[in-house]
């Protein structure tokens, strides 16, 4: 069953274990990442690999799979 609220603004951002903000291509990641959210993409191309990833806000919506997902949302946080 889909989320009725939408993301909270912090969970857009990947658990650091996912995707380090020291990772050389972080920036643009993250670029392409929140260019998919704002037009409401579910997913997008990633920069260095050309594989398919989902977005944060489209995995709200879903219960969390367990498969180690980049934008998991559910990913427990301490910050």
């Amino acid at each position: 069953m889909a989320d009725p609220d939408p993301i909270p603004e912090p969970l857009l951002r990947p658990h650091p274990e996912r995707l380090s903000p020291d990772h050389p291509a972080y920036a643009v990641v993250m670029e392409r990442h929140d260019e998919a959210v704002a037009a409401g993409r579910p997913m997008y191309e990633d920069p260095t690999t050309g594989l398919w990833v989902m977005t944060a806000a489209s995995l709200w919506g879903r219960p969390c799979c367990n498969n180690g997902c980049r934008h998991c949302p559910y990913e427990p946080r301490t910050d």
